[in-house]
Parts: C-alpha cells; sequence; structure tokens
C-alpha cells in the first residue's frame, strides 16, 4: 500500500533563532530550537552576529529535528524555509541550506512568509496537545519585535491586513523602554516579570494616533523618555524605587491601545473570532486581557501555546503544509526578502 503522508522539513532563520521542526502532514513530529546568547552583550540583535550562528547552528538543528521525528532524509516530501521578511543574511543562511538540501533530495521547496506563518501556527496539531482551532473568518492581532498588524483571515492562506504600524513595532516600543530602564536584552519579557509586582494605573503615558485601524508607537516611547527624564532629574533614583509601577503603567498601556483598534475592528467587520500571534503574545497581561474578553464582548479567544509565539519552524511547516495542499512550490530561483508583505 502506497504511503500517503507528506513528511516536510521546515527551516525558520529569519533573526536570530534558527529552528528546524518537522511534519507529518499537519501534524508536528519536532520543533527544535537554538537561540543566541550573543546578542546580550549588544542589547539587540546584531546582522551580522546573527547571520555567523545560523551558519554554525543550522545543520546541527536540522539533524536534532529529523532524529527527534524518527524521520530520515529520503522520507521527506518537500522543504519549507522561511524567505522573509528578516535580516538578509539570516535568510540566507536558511534559503542556502534549505536549497542545498532539495537539490540533492531532488524535493520541491516551498518558501513562507514569516508573518502569514505566525498566524497559522494556531493551526498546529501535535500529540501532546489538541487545542481548538480558530473558524474563518478572524481576526489575529499579530505582534513582534519588528511588526505591528491586524489581519482579516478569511482562509488558510487567505490573508487581508485591516491595520498595522505606521512607525515602530508594539515589541520595539517593550524593549527600547527595558533599554532606558536598564534592564538587560531581551527586554520585553523583563518588563512583563516586574509589571506582575507592580500598580498599573500609577502612571499615564501618550497616546498616539494614526488613521483608521493603523497604529503608531513612536510617540509612546518618545513620551516614556521624557517621563523618565523628567523624574529621575528631580529623583536620580525614581526608576530603581519605582521600578516596577513604571513597568506596569507601561505595560498597561500599550495593552489599551493596541485593544483598542482590536474592538474597532471587529465591530467593523462583524467578526466574533480573535486570535493573537507573534513574540508579543506570549506576554502575560496581553494573554489575559485578550482572554477576558471572550466574557465581555461575548467572542472567541485563541492563544498560541509559548513554543510557537517566538519565531519557530513548526509555523513554517503548517504554513508550507496547506501551500502544499495547494500545489503551491517554488524553484531554486528563490531569494531571500528583507521586506515581504502579508
Amino acid at each position: 500500500m502506497q504511503n500517503t503522508n507528506t513528511y516536510i522539513l521546515a527551516i525558520e532563520s529569519s533573526c536570530d533563532d534558527t529552528s528546524a521542526a518537522v511534519f507529518c502532514n499537519n501534524m508536528v513530529l519536532s520543533n527544535v530550537t537554538a537561540g543566541q546568547a550573543i546578542h546580550q552583550q549588544y542589547g539587540g540583535v546584531v546582522p551580522e552576529l546573527a547571520s555567523r550562528d545560523h551558519q554554525k547552528n543550522c545543520i546541527p538543528v536540522i539533524d536534532a529535528a529529523l532524529k527527534k521525528a524518527g524521520i530520515e532524509l529520503n522520507q521527506l516530501s518537500a522543504i519549507a524555509v522561511t524567505r522573509g521578511p528578516g535580516l538578509m543574511g539570516s535568510l540566507l543562511v536558511g534559503l542556502s541550506t534549505a536549497k542545498s538540501i532539495a537539490l540533492a533530495l531532488t524535493i520541491p521547496i516551498i518558501e513562507v512568509n514569516h508573518m502569514q506563518a505566525h498566524i497559522m501556527a494556531h493551526f498546529i496539531k501535535s500529540e501532546a496537545q489538541d487545542k481548538p482551532v480558530p473558524n474563518f473568518p478572524f481576526l489575529c492581532l499579530t505582534v513582534s519585535g519588528g511588526h505591528t498588524q491586524l489581519v482579516k483571515v478569511s482562509d488558510y492562506l487567505q490573508f487581508e491586513v485591516l491595520g498595522e504600524t505606521i512607525d515602530d513595532a508594539v515589541g520595539e516600543a517593550f524593549d527600547k523602554a527595558a533599554k532606558l530602564l536598564g534592564l538587560p536584552y531581551p527586554g520585553g519579557p523583563l518588563i512583563d516579570k516586574h509589571a506582575a509586582s507592580g500598580n498599573p494605573q500609577r502612571f499615564q503615558f501618550s497616546e498616539t494616533k494614526a488613521g483608521g485601524l493603523d497604529y503608531s508607537f513612536s510617540g509612546i516611547k518618545t513620551s516614556f523618555l521624557y517621563f523618565l527624564q523628567n523624574n529621575t532629574q528631580k529623583d536620580p533614583d525614581f526608576v530603581r524605587t519605582n521600578l516596577n509601577d513604571i513597568c506596569a503603567s507601561y505595560q498597561s498601556h500599550l495593552i489599551k491601545v493596541l485593544l483598542k483598534n482590536v474592538k474597532k475592528a471587529m465591530a467593523e467587520h462583524g467578526i466574533q473570532q480573535l486570535a493573537i500571534a507573534g513574540g508579543v503574545s506570549a506576554n502575560s497581561e496581553l494573554r489575559k486581557q485578550v482572554k477576558q474578553l471572550e466574557t465581555e464582548w461575548k467572542i472567541k479567544t485563541f492563544i498560541p501555546a509559548f513554543e510557537y509565539c517566538t519565531d519557530n519552524a513548526a509555523m513554517v511547516g503548517i504554513t508550507a503544509y496547506y501551500k502544499w495542499q495547494k500545489g503551491e512550490v517554488a524553484d531554486m530561483s528563490l531569494t531571500p526578502l528583507a521586506r515581504y508583505a502579508l
């Protein structure tokens, strides 16, 4: 009897995480990720160092993913890889590796948009957990260090951007604030940690406005900088003695700004299902407030497992599976795209 299963090896290398995953149809068999601690000493990702570490990590991570899945290279049906958006050098490492394996095995390569993959993470199936998935159409708030988007999802590969940031992403607003507070990189999770013990009503920050359902976080970052400068002039010990309240107030403000447009979009488009995705979707306060919306707005909400919030190859693999179902494969002329519209 012929084996009808589709086995896909997925590779993700858009920023500073090298990740590989193996899928059998829409079921994830393994998802292995190697981070890069070297960027901590620089307070942010250094592109050249990121691409060098991808070169060191890519083959060992792929090997680990295949072994964990119990799959041999000759069983693979296709190779999936993130084409963009992301850091050009980092993307090039993943794409070159994917091409090499595809050529050696004479199997197709499937290119994946990183932002689509974050949304598609909601459809990953695993033996460890069987979570409910959104029905179409649904609204997805995709939030990360480089992106903030409100997306209407009408089918597995049908996306419409309803609103996005016109300047900085919300993850950038978290990380830059953390840096100003003297917190090490990556600072977003540390703001979340300190906020848990703080008063979110203690301090107020400005709210910048953008047209329609778009966002703007640049002015909020500037407001936060002036807030710290003014208060530390009066009290040099201001940050240390008020750190928890500062983090709680700032985090609460950013989430308020995010959800304001979410509510507006759901009303305008008559959508009753909301999902979140991207690295910032791991934020505990955002997850808590989104869950509260189920009761307040009488909607269904979907929150990804922590391992699928940050950059990972499993989200690339599930996207590739649905592209494979439609016969959407690429050729060897494929090039990386630092900017890649949804």
